[in-house]
């Protein structure tokens, strides 16, 4: 409601002073600025600013400051002026001694620092409606706030919501039908996503993000990696004067975690400090799988579970300085370790038909181990200059991460009448990621309405990795190394790239973005491939014209690369699973897409609001993972008979042609309803079969429902449905997920307790999956537990300081005056 009054208040003021202004001969002298918080350095908007000639209660001119809190008070006639600056909540400035000419018809302020009052508005809270989704220029921003039921989740939880994006129940993520996606923090890459994006993104709990950013056709300033689009992850920051902080702690029968979050700003240093871990607690999976060769000379049936469990912790801290008014360097340390266990125990069951039919069974029981981590630290610092109050601006950055991996398994089998095991084998894999980057973007407003960007960076991959291999001699039950399964792998990545793009108005309400990029990608690796270097020219382009204030027409084309990663190209065999063998494939090349939309945005009154997107993509040289069958495969002394080997191999071309629709409603006040469906068709055409095509329509449909009681209690509830994928070797399964949640609120707003629950009237998900190659068949079924039962409490505290000393309040004012 501060917001709200503000803003009404600005508006009166100016018009009330407005309409007391005499007539006057509109001259061509202008002046401009921007208005900041002299604590925070963040801009005002809404603002009322006034120009009145020295001396005089005359008004000459003025306006509201807009969302980046400028101004540009135009049309004044050479002479001396004062501009007095009014915005509730804050103290009234008046800034004199500006002096415009026929020489001199421009002036430019800069940053203009006004200091809040010492009144109650501290303990003000800022309460009002917004639309759960907005729609800017090159991206689609999904807020995470008003969501209660993914509160005692992690990030993948709060992904299922959002439109556009869809995630299946092992936690893998699409974007508009594409999983090669790239995951930004706070705009930054990190190299915790670059091997195990799904087990990341558990990581993090849901309760500290703030939005969501979908972009699905970047432009030139982003980089090139990612076919589907970029996903960018904002977690909850706070800007406010003095020290305050949060807690947070969910307890369940699925998910656990907690964080201590701590906010201190001080004159022109601000740093915040976190805390936290989470758990998944053992969830016991069933699986079967019946796989047949061709002619039915063999099959093998296989019956068992597997217990798996998660944890991970994190902190970091982040330090905000504010060097002058103009200029901010910000740094930033995160740590995260997360990592999981499993166990299990399947019977197995060999049937083989002999030459002369007569069929002949072995029944075997296998029982496995494994576990990772990932030990992550990244640390970022960055220069923002803000030349002027017109917008331009020059960022600098430099980030590096460096990530440990360490994987280790362990599996023997016995015949089912028999205690004594006839096969077993154990690994280990390590891995050293170093990943750097420095860029430098720049931002120069060439004109009204124009804008020019450009930018440099260079990212630096470094991962070195290495793996080992025991296998069980039978007659002393040990494990003994085994010299044909040690590997070195050792992956060398630079990627160098520019760009330049310009954004201007074409007509009255239409924008044209324009962009180039160019990446050139080195690659080193210790096998001879082919193309170990190559150019990447990437054109964008975005249109956007406003039809009205709420409705906007948007069309764009870009091109997107997906290089492979380090465990991608490994070509290292992995026999966790000794009947399901894994080898990475160094020959990858690089996937590469066109893609083009058309989207239709319209926000109504009260929250309402309707997103249609219309979108083609055109992938070539399309990464797909693929299955071989195999006979018998030989590792040093153990040869395993009748076996899958899963692979990724360029299956091909690949087109999508799609429709997303999302919108929300609310019928009556207490009452809102957001929901989208996305529905494609996916068209590939085969290199590894030729002559071969898949054709197949797919939809994901979702609808969250949100009753709000009154003003500290609301209800939600949340569906998702998706279908059965079709891709270039079977048939993987639909599912359907729900939840409920209900929250309220206590202690004046400072804190909340949230239950919610996920799939209760179903303990499991059934996944049956149906894949075929040229000698084979499986048909293999797994139920996922996925019910849950959760308790969230959130709780702030500390207080928010709006007072500043005196001395300070004048010094911002001597350095706007010079500005």
């Amino acid at each position: 409601m501060r917001c709200f009054f503000a803003i009404v208040f600005s508006l009166l003021s100016f018009n009330l002073i407005y309409a007391q202004r005499a007539p006057t001969i509109g001259g061509n002298c202008k002046i401009s600025g921007r208005i900041v918080d002299s604590s925070t350095r963040q801009p005002v908007a809404y603002a009322a600013v006034t120009a009145y000639p020295a001396g005089s209660k005359t008004l000459a001119g003025g306006m509201i400051t807009d969302e980046k809190g400028q101004f540009t008070v135009e049309q004044l006639v050479p002479g001396e002026y004062q501009l007095k600056i009014e915005y509730v909540g804050y103290r009234p400035m008046v800034k004199s001694g500006i002096t415009l000419s026929s020489d001199h018809p421009s002036v430019k302020l800069g940053d203009i620092a006004i200091g809040n009052t010492d009144n109650k508005m501290a303990d003000v809270t800022i309460t009002g409606s917004r639309n759960f989704m907005e729609d800017k220029l090159d991206k689609f921003v999904y807020h995470v706030d008003k969501d209660i039921s993914s509160q005692t989740g992690v990030a993948t939880d709060v992904l299922r919501k959002v439109p556009q994006v869809s995630v299946d129940v092992d936690g893998n993520i699409e974007l508009l039908g594409s999983a090669n996606i790239r995951v930004f923090i706070n705009g930054k890459p990190s190299a915790m996503f670059d091997n195990n994006l799904t087990e990341a993104l558990q990581a993090i709990p849901a309760s500290e993000i703030k939005s969501i950013e979908i972009i699905t056709s970047p432009g030139a300033q982003y980089d090139a990696q990612g076919t589907g689009g970029i996903i960018n992850i904002i977690l909850k920051t706070d800007k406010s004067q003095g020290v305050n902080g949060s807690a947070n702690l969910t307890a369940g029968t699925r998910l656990e975690n907690g964080a201590v979050n701590l906010h201190a700003h001080k004159n022109k240093f601000d740093v915040n400090v976190g805390i936290g871990g989470s758990g998944q607690l053992n969830g016991t999976t069933l699986n079967t799988m019946d796989r047949h060769t061709s002619g039915d000379t063999s099959e093998l049936k296989e019956n068992g579970t597997g217990t798996e469990s998660r944890s991970s912790c994190r902190g970091q801290i982040g330090v905000e300085w504010n060097v002058t008014p103009k200029s901010t360097v910000n740094a930033f340390v995160k740590y995260n370790n997360f990592g999981s266990n499993l166990t299990g125990a399947t019977g197995q069951l060999q049937l083989t038909n002999e030459p002369l039919n007569a069929l002949s069974d072995t029944s075997s029981i296998r029982n496995s181990m494994s576990n990772f981590r990932y030990r992550f630290l990244d640390y970022n610092i960055s220069y923002i200059n803000k030349i002027d109050s017109e917008g331009q601006e020059l960022d600098i950055t430099f980030q590096s991460s460096y990530c440990r991996y360490n994987s280790f398994y362990q599996q023997y089998e016995r015949y089912t009448d028999s205690t004594t095991s006839f096969q077993g084998g154990e690994g280990n894999d390590r891995l050293h990621d170093f990943e750097t980057y420095c860029a430098a973007d720049y931002t120069l407003p060439v004109a009204k309405g124009i804008e020019l960007n450009t930018g440099a960076k260079g990212t630096f991959t470094r991962e070195y990795s290495y793996s080992d291999r025991y296998l069980l001699n039978t007659s002393n039950n040990n494990y003994e190394f085994d010299p044909s399964g040690l590997n070195n792998f050792n992956f060398l990545r630079d990627v160098y790239a520019a760009y330049i793009s310009l954004t201007f108005p074409v007509f009255e309400k239409t924008r044209l973005k324009l962009g180039i990029r160019d990446e050139y990608t080195n690659i080193t690796l210790p096998i001879d491939t082919t193309d170990p270097s190559y150019n990447s020219f990437i054109p964008s382009i975005t249109l956007s014209h406003k039809l009205s204030k709420e409705q906007t027409i948007k069309i764009s084309y870009t091109k997107r690369i997906q290089r492979a990663d380090y465990k991608i190209l490994n070509p290292y065999i992995d026999a966790t699973d000794p009947s399901n063998l894994l080898q990475g494939n160094p020959y990858l090349r690089p996937e590469r897409s066109d893609v083009a939309e058309l989207s239709y945005s319209r926000f109504f009154k009260g929250g309402n609001s309707v997103l249609a997107t219309l979108y083609y993509r055109n992938t070539h040289d399309d990464e797909q993972s693929y299955i071989l069958h195999e006979d018998s495969v030989t590792l040093g002394n153990t040869t395993y008979r009748n076996v899958t080997i899963t692979t990724n191999e360029n299956a091909g071309d690949q087109q999508i042609t799609g429709v997303n629709l999302s919108g929300s409603y609310s019928p009556v006040q207490p009452l809102e309803i957001h929901g989208s469906a996305n529905i494609f068709d996916k068209y590939i055409v085969s290199n590894l079969v030729p002559g071969t095509t898949i054709n197949s329509v797919n939809y994901r449909i979702n609808a969250n429902v949100t009753y709000k009681f009154n003003e500290t209690l609301t209800a939600e509830f949340f569906g998702n449905f998706n279908s059965q994928r079709t891709e270039i070797q079977g048939k993987f399964p639909s599912f359907t997920t729900y939840s409920l949640a209900v929250r309220k609120v206590l202690f004046h707003k400072k804190g909340s307790i949230a239950f919610t629950t996920t799939n209760p009237f179903n303990r499991y998900v059934d996944q049956a999956t149906e894949v075929a190659g040229t000698d084979f068949s499986v048909v293999s079924d797994r139920k996922i537990p996925y019910q849950s039962f959760g308790l969230n409490f959130t709780y702030k505290f500390g207080r928010m300081e709006y007072k500043e000393k005196k001395d300070e309040h004048n010094e911002d004012e001597e350095a706007a005056t010079h500005n």
